[in-house]
């Protein structure tokens, strides 16, 4: 893979991310479908198809484990109960936590904390951050040593 393939898929998945993200977030927020939010934000923005499958699958994999996931957001964050946890913070952690703990083998963990802290940056609050980070931090001490590498060495990897 050259290096302008490797930047091509960073950007696709950073911009899935990002829709997946916009998704739960509307979901969250407002009470709309997810999946209609879904279409609709795919279908306003007129993504990359590359963009569109993999927001696809970060969206719907959140679904189809929310529960779980949330059960593992309280359990590294108790004192935030998700009730009163900031929609944006809410959401990455869903959408990383996705990503570790049920998709692993498509990216490595540091990479998916890393996108989700940069994230944060731009659409959370000051402390969004550093939020995210730790609890996603306290999660993945939870994997073990042979999870941290995600199976890949590099994002470009994991594609």
């Amino acid at each position: 893979m050259s290096i302008n393939d490797g930047r091509a898929l960073r950007s696709i998945r950073r911009k899935g991310r990002v829709v997946a993200f916009q998704t739960l977030f509307e979901a969250d927020l407002v009470g709309h479908d997810p999946l209609e939010v879904l279409e609709r934000m795919l279908v306003d923005d007129t993504q990359d198809s590359g963009v569109e499958i993999f927001a696809r699958h970060l969206a719907e994999g959140v679904l189809a484990h929310r529960e779980e996931i949330d059960r593992k957001i309280a359990q590294a964050a108790p004192a935030w109960p998700l009730a009163q946890m900031p929609s944006v913070d809410k959401n990455l952690l869903r959408l990383a936590i996705f990503e570790l703990l049920f998709d692993n083998q498509r990216v490595p963990v540091k990479a998916a904390i890393n996108e989700a802290v940069d994230i944060a940056k731009t659409y959370g609050s000051e402390n969004s951050g550093r939020f995210v980070n730790g609890v996603l931090g306290t999660i993945a001490e939870g994997l073990g040593e042979a999870a941290q590498g995600g199976g890949a060495t590099s994002e470009e990897e994991a594609g």
